[in-house]
């Protein structure tokens, strides 16, 4: 069960809620008429258990049971923090 959650690769937004970030994950389309790659974002509030994200960060997150409202993604690991 556990290997079929989705996983999502993307940067901290913003990290100002306790034990909650924002990660803004983003994608290439191909434009329906025109044939060109638009990049469109989603955002994602992730559960941050020890709050060691910071802005800039890329993370990977994995989906999980709802943690509140709007935050059912939880982060795995820190890919590379910001510079």
């Amino acid at each position: 069960m556990r290997n079929l959650r989705k996983e999502r690769i993307g940067v901290v937004a913003s990290n100002k809620m306790d034990k909650s970030i924002v990660v803004r994950v983003e994608r290439k389309e191909k434009h329906a008429k025109y044939g060109k790659f638009v990049k469109k974002t989603s955002k994602f509030v992730a559960h941050d258990e020890k709050n060691d994200c910071n802005e800039g960060d890329t993370v990977r997150i994995m989906e999980t049971r709802p943690l509140s409202k709007n935050k059912n993604w939880r982060l795995v690991e820190v890919i590379e923090r910001a510079k």
